[in-house]
């Protein structure tokens, strides 16, 4: 026996589940999708570790990206607080949420390189660190840059992030000290800044701010205009064909 509202005939409460019952799948299929087009980018989602093939991104499959519903508002880029890579004056900034062990942003990256090379008196790179629950060495990676960039300022950091990406998926978190060394680094400074947690607190505001405008995977790329504050979102990992056609569209 169930409960049911006594004042409501039976013919309409049958109505009622029906038109719930279609609602909640609708609801269903949209969020199926919407996952499928995320994975489809080449984006991981917040929270997860993508696929199960994530480690090993199909080339064949990617597509160029699709724009978010809304261009999502960061907080103003600078020279002076963020990690900038290119023209202090640049009027273009490309913001990107990435995450150290993400596969996407993994592969995004030696094309951001390539941008910059190509873009470098008109267009600035800024990082932000977006860190995944479900990759276990992406906390303490991001961590790990920050030390860089405490020996090192914002040439320490580039250089090692840009090392990381070269070593994972096979690079283990004891690596890093060494890494270090590589690049010039104190190796013992560091491995104390990364043993007390020093900028864990700095990893989880970028993280936070970036949850707070509606990021939900990674690579977030937000192109930024500095004159005017317009801005421009694009989930995933774009080729580098799609990445320059959209920042020349942008630059319109």
């Amino acid at each position: 026996m169930t409960d049911t509202n006594p004042s409501m005939p039976t013919s309409k409460t049958n109505t009622l589940l029906v038109v719930m019952l279609i609602g909640m799948a609708f609801f269903t299929g949209y969020l199926f999708n919407k996952v499928k087009t995320l994975e489809k980018n080449g984006a991981v989602l917040g929270g997860t570790a993508g696929s199960e093939n994530a480690n090993q991104p199909n080339q064949q499959n990617q597509q160029p990206p699709q724009e978010t519903n809304k261009d999502l508002k960061p907080k103003k880029p600078s020279p002076k607080d963020d990690h900038w890579r290119g023209d202090n004056n640049a009027r273009y900034v490309w913001i990107e949420y990435s995450d150290l062990e993400c596969p996407f942003c993994q592969r995004i990256h030696p094309d951001l390189i390539k941008m910059m090379g190509v873009q470098k008196n008109k267009v600035a790179w800024v990082y932000r660190h977006y860190p995944l629950p479900g990759h276990p060495k992406a906390q303490k990676t991001a961590e790990a840059t920050e030390c860089a960039s405490d020996q090192k300022g914002n040439d320490g950091f580039w250089k090692i992030t840009d090392l990381i990406f070269e070593k994972m998926p096979a690079m283990e978190l004891s690596q890093l000290a060494d890494l270090a060394s590589n690049i010039g680094l104190n190796k013992k400074s560091f491995q104390s800044c990364l043993d007390e947690g020093k900028y864990a607190g700095k990893v989880k505001s970028q993280s936070d701010e970036g949850n707070q405008i509606g990021i939900r995977a990674t690579p977030t790329n937000i192109l930024y205009d500095m004159k005017t504050g317009k801005t421009k979102t694009v989930e995933g990992a774009l080729p580098y064909e799609s990445l320059i056609s959209e920042l020349t569209n942008f630059m319109k």
